[in-house]
């Protein structure tokens, strides 16, 4: 078959007008845009809302204070979690963890439970949200062991809080998880970020100890992490088996200029792209992630999204969700999303910028000058303790 031939062979078929379904973002009609913001999330509004108040105080002690979680709470909270999802439209639940491949993955089950006399009732209890009992060598944590030893558990992370994915078919409530081997190992990068964040509240609650901030208990890191990206047509796209494999060209000829496309990064932002990014805005807000920014980039068709800060465990949560939404809603819009980090020879590659700080639990942002010695020395403090650790680690 002649090149050209099968050129337009691939163009023919990714020209065809597939059924695709759409994200349901009824949740902002007929709601204006602050009464629609974390539709979609058993957020602590939601919380508040469903939980006896015992229930209640006794999971933010665990968000907030890093207490150790009471498994007595477990089936209140799954209880609520459950009747608000399904009111939602959901039928299965999922553990949604970070794998060590740098995506996100999931196993789907569903709210059914078979009863005696042929009947079905809808079950989700404590034991299931508290802790799932995967197959590990099934998941991605990188074939450590053989199948016959390979138990791995995913287990609630309260502190990033559960979503729903709508499509127009259903949904799933997504329960933030990380994932562990049987002893303790950790299988995927939130495990190594919590306890990373435990460690840090440690050292920092005992240096400001040590200077009398006695009063603090606790210290946590909140980041905003920008995603840059860049947009293809999908035909083009298809007709790339570089882009399609490796998510970057591998050959090709050199753009006929250089990096001198500065005009784009002010330039105004296409009708096509334009529609694309308010689409992803919607979704994003219904999942309660504060996308505030939309802008060109400095490449040719690069774009950047940036979100308000927030605690850590939920901003890369909250990123990892924009990367999955962003390449499904590029897809209804006839585009390819692009996320590798150089994507294009000679031109700009896309970052993802971790505006990153930290902060006690009364308030305070340790990473802020003040307006006096004491808080001046408290910044520059924590400042140089920070260069030094990384310096050293």
């Amino acid at each position: 078959m002649m090149a050209t031939t099968r050129q337009e062979a691939v163009r023919s078929i990714a020209s065809d007008t597939f059924l695709e379904l759409r994200e349901d973002t009824s949740g902002l009609e007929g709601h204006s845009l602050s009464e629609s913001y974390g539709r979609y999330v058993f957020n602590d509004s939601v919380q508040r809302q469903r939980l006896p108040e015992t229930v209640y105080k006794a999971l933010r002690q665990t968000i907030d204070s890093g207490t150790r979680l009471d498994l007595n709470i477990a089936d209140e909270v799954a209880r609520a979690m459950k009747t608000w999802a399904v009111e939602l439209g959901a039928t299965h639940y999922t553990h949604w963890f970070l794998p060590m491949t740098g995506l996100t993955a999931e196993k789907h089950d569903s709210f059914l439970k078979p009863a005696a006399d042929g009947s079905a009732i809808l079950d989700f209890s404590g034991k299931q949200l508290a802790q799932g009992e995967p197959d590990a060598s099934s998941f991605p944590s990188g074939g450590l062991r053989a199948t016959f030893e390979a138990r791995g558990y995913t287990a609630w992370d309260p502190t990033s809080p559960a979503f729903l994915r709508k499509s127009a078919s259903g949904a799933t409530l997504c329960i933030p998880t990380a994932f562990c081997s049987w002893n303790g190992e950790a299988l995927d990068k939130k495990t190594p970020l919590l306890r990373s964040c435990e460690t840090l509240s440690k050292a920092a609650v005992r240096l400001l100890h040590a200077i009398g901030e006695t009063s603090v208990a606790r210290v946590s890191p909140t980041t905003g992490v920008e995603q840059e990206y860049f947009l293809v047509d999908r035909q083009f796209f298809h007709l790339r088996p570089d882009m399609m494999v490796s998510g970057r060209t591998l050959f090709g000829a050199a753009p006929y200029k250089g990096q001198e496309f500065d005009d784009h990064y002010f330039g105004s932002i296409s009708g096509r792209v334009l529609d694309f990014m308010r689409d992803l805005e919607k979704e994003l807000w219904l999942l309660g992630v504060p996308a505030m920014t939309r802008h060109n980039e400095v490449a040719p068709s690069q774009f950047e999204l940036a979100p308000h800060y927030s605690g850590i465990s939920v901003s890369i949560d909250q990123n990892m969700l924009t990367m999955s939404v962003l390449q499904d809603v590029a897809e209804r819009h006839g585009l390819t999303a692009l996320l590798h980090a150089k994507p294009y020879k000679d031109f700009n590659g896309s970052g993802k910028h971790m505006n990153w700080s930290i902060g006690d639990d009364l308030g305070n942002n340790l990473l802020e000058p003040g307006h006096t010695p004491h808080e001046n020395l408290k910044f520059m403090l924590v400042l140089t303790a920070i260069v030094r650790a990384v310096d050293l680690h």
